[in-house]
């Protein structure tokens, strides 16, 4: 089992890369419907995909022109080189541009900004197909918003796991496990002093080697 203390001293090593890495999420989620729409999306690749391979997916369908205008079958042919569901998530995609789109994205900032974290998480879930618990977390924390909510997916529940903040790792997340979850971690980031927002990204240098998102 991990040690808080040697936690708390990864922490610190790491702390001006993490704080860094999380001014330029609350810069991108000032930059407007756009680069929100961008981020919406990259969330939307990422269940059961890498993080990396997500980003360049986002900027192959950036370049050919399609992310805000490429139909379902042209974006699933340049997903399939990247992600897995590439043909689901390309549907998820368009669908979340066709509702968000007018006005400049507009309606997604507010959808992103209005009430608490926890709030615009459960708008999120609701109104964007494809987007669970864990995306829309993630999705937040992207843009700015990750301060009181949880990337729960299981490499950060094995690290949980290791440190004694859970038991063990749920063969099957619901919203109401998804929740319990959140909130041992949450105790957890009391117990060490240590921001969730951090704890996550602390998390991920340990299984990649790199603060990325």
């Amino acid at each position: 089992m991990l040690r808080q203390a040697d936690l708390r001293k990864r922490e610190k090593a790491l702390c001006a890369k993490i704080s860094a890495r999380l001014s330029c999420f609350r810069a991108a989620g000032r930059r407007g419907g756009r680069k929100l729409f961008r981020e919406l999306s990259f969330c939307i690749l990422t269940p059961q995909s890498r993080a990396r391979s997500c980003d360049q997916a986002i900027n192959a369908l950036a370049e050919k022109g399609l992310l805000f205008k490429g139909d379902a079958s042209k974006i699933s042919r340049v997903l399939s080189k990247h992600t897995r569901f590439h043909n689901n998530k390309a549907k998820y995609l368009v669908l979340a541009r066709e509702k968000y789109r007018s006005r400049g994205f507009s309606q997604l900032a507010d959808d992103t900004f209005s009430g608490s974290e926890k709030e615009a998480r459960e708008r999120l879930v609701k109104g964007v197909k494809g987007l669970g618990m864990k995306e829309a977390s993630h999705y937040l924390r992207n843009v700015g918003r990750g301060e009181t909510v949880a990337i729960l997916d299981r490499h950060i529940l094995k690290n949980l796991v290791s440190c004694g903040a859970i038991p063990s790792v749920p063969k099957s997340i619901t919203k109401k496990k998804y929740l319990e979850m959140e909130r041992k971690m949450e105790k957890f980031c009391q117990r060490v002093k240590i921001p969730l927002s951090h704890l996550d990204l602390l998390f991920w240098s340990e299984e990649t080697g790199e603060i990325f998102k």
